[in-house]
């Protein structure tokens, strides 16, 4: 298999741009593709801001910055950057649907070594894998929020993803700075499975009242150092992402652990998504 050294990054939105920053600050050459030029521009930028927040807290050189900015590239012909990459990074919204026509095309563009992959974080990688002609070559790449300051890469293998994927996918996320995990495609992975159980729970305690937000979440940051609590983890997210993700997992494990609390319904439909709106179990301001 041919070492990886250019990556085609789908998608410049939150996940999408922080895979894009921590690609290019490994070393490697990085294409960043998007619906439209406004949005691959909006991606870069915020790879920016981050990259010269670093340098202002003295974690990152201006040198290291700069050669990371000149690593990456505004790619709006997604064919022509897909046609010259090594692995495809796909961070596009969680449906199966979209990402298996999404792989299709891609399967028909990349070249005969390119690995495919998808930062999807609960959606079956071997239903993705089925829509292209190199399953063995396809894998989950599920990275977490911020890319670029959390250590956690969920690898993914499917059925049919061969070792020297799996070893070519891990190598190159050790490069990227991430500490990896290999797990078994199943519904949730290890990240999202466990993770969403405790975020509903809490969001149940809440409806009935049991603590405020603020102190459920300090429960675990102080009870149990966790970094953030599920709130507003759950914030970070998006409520409407985390409401998808428990739907998925309801069907597919049928486990009333993961049956949608309605205080999650009731908030999507109110529009309240957390950070992204300005406001979910938290205000974050307009």
């Amino acid at each position: 298999m041919a070492e990886i050294e250019r990556i085609t990054v789908i998608g410049a939105g939150t996940m999408g741009h922080g895979i894009a920053h921590v690609c290019a600050t490994a070393g490697f050459e990085v294409d960043l593709h998007d619906l439209s030029t406004e949005l691959i521009d909006k991606g870069l930028a915020s790879i920016r801001r981050n990259l010269d927040k670093g340098v202002e807290k003295g974690k990152v050189a201006e040198e290291d910055r700069d050669a990371a900015l000149d690593r990456l590239h505004a790619a709006p012909d997604l064919a022509a950057a897909v046609a010259r990459a090594d692995m495809v990074i796909e961070a596009a919204p969680e449906s199966l649907e979209l990402k298996r026509e999404l792989f299709r095309d891609l399967d028909r563009t990349a070249r005969e070594h390119t690995i495919l992959a998808s930062n999807t974080s609960s959606l079956p990688v071997g239903k993705i894998a089925e829509a292209t002609g190199r399953p063995e070559r396809v894998v989950g790449m599920h990275y977490f929020n911020p890319v670029h300051l959390m250590p956690l890469l969920e690898i993914v293998r499917a059925e049919r993803t061969s070792s020297e994927t799996i070893d070519a996918v891990v190598a190159a996320g050790t490069r990227m700075g991430k500490d990896p995990i290999v797990v078994r495609d199943s519904p949730g992975f290890a990240s999202s499975r466990l993770g969403l159980v405790l975020g509903l729970e809490a969001m149940r305690m809440l409806e009935q009242e049991v603590a405020s937000a603020e102190d459920i979440d300090k429960a675990m940051t102080l009870g149990y150092r966790h970094p953030m609590g599920p709130l507003r983890l759950t914030d970070l997210v998006g409520l409407d992402v985390r409401l998808a993700i428990a739907e998925h997992l309801h069907r597919e494990l049928d486990s009333d652990s993961f049956r949608p609390p309605e205080i999650l319904r009731r908030m999507v439909a109110e529009g309240r998504l957390g950070k992204k709106s300005g406001r979910g179990f938290y205000d974050w301001g307009a």
